[in-house]
């Protein structure tokens, strides 16, 4: 199947491992232009040698929001303007419902709510100069069903939820579509720091997904290259689960 998304550029955050690093081998195999970022140079080199050069990168913190603001531009210098924009800017600590500092909430919604609006203000007037784009943000199943000790995360991943919804209906006249992502267990490092280790989340996945397994980055980056395509362009305002088959919510 052709996504038709050759030679389009595409931002990928977090994408130095795990998902982000997924879904940037993914659009990069389709032909797209991809552009990846992340806080660390050195773990950025690594994944533009891995994926053979078919990848840029640029240093940026998705809790830095004047950073994240300069970002778009830097990538339309190099790339061209921005069509695909893949938001992933990672996860909050674990903390029961009162566990967590006032500090750490205020990260945890720089990093995923407002991180979030100040990059899609900054693709999104070329967008819909352009008449095109594609919004795409790796959220949680915690949208769909709160996770215990994930409060940060249930939280702001809803409010994160609430803009795109807001958005999507806005920008859909013009040939925008704009999508989360439900994610489930996949075997990446922060799943492994939050269940003790990796061959402890492949055990727990044996026994509560019912695939009985881990997803893998690189099947979360098909669902994110599709999500990008030509082909789902009447998708949209959506959370679309990649799961195993964990959730229960109908």
């Amino acid at each position: 199947m052709d996504l038709e998304i050759k030679d389009r550029v595409a931002l990928v955050m977090g994408a130095s491992k795990g998902l982000g690093r997924g879904v940037a081998g993914a659009l990069a195999r389709e032909g797209a232009k991809v552009a990846i970022a992340s806080r660390s140079r050195e773990r950025l080199d690594a994944v533009v040698e891995a994926l053979d050069g078919r990848v840029t990168a640029f240093v940026a913190d998705a809790g830095d929001l004047d950073r994240l603001a300069a970002l778009p531009g830097e990538v339309e210098a190099e790339l061209g303007p921005i069509d695909i924009l893949v938001a992933n800017t990672g996860g909050p600590p674990p903390g029961l419902a009162l566990d967590n500092s006032i500090a750490e909430w205020e990260e945890a919604y720089r990093s995923l709510v407002l991180g979030l609006r100040v990059l899609v203000e900054g693709v999104l007037p070329g967008m819909r100069d352009r008449g095109w784009g594609r919004i795409i943000n790796i959220g949680s199943s915690s949208t769909v069903e709160p996770i215990p000790s994930l409060t940060l995360s249930n939280a702001n991943r809803l409010a994160a939820i609430g803009f795109l919804k807001t958005l999507a209906r806005e920008v859909a006249p013009d040939g925008i579509t704009v999508n989360t992502i439900a994610t489930g267990k996949f075997a990446t490092d922060r799943l492994a720091a939050n269940e003790g280790s990796l061959e402890q989340a492949e055990a727990n996945a044996r026994e509560h997904v019912p695939a009985a397994r881990l997803g893998l980055p690189e099947e979360f980056g098909d669902l994110v290259a599709f999500l990008a395509s030509e082909r789902a362009a009447y998708i949209n305002g959506t959370v679309v689960p990649i799961d195993g088959g964990l959730l229960r919510s109908v």
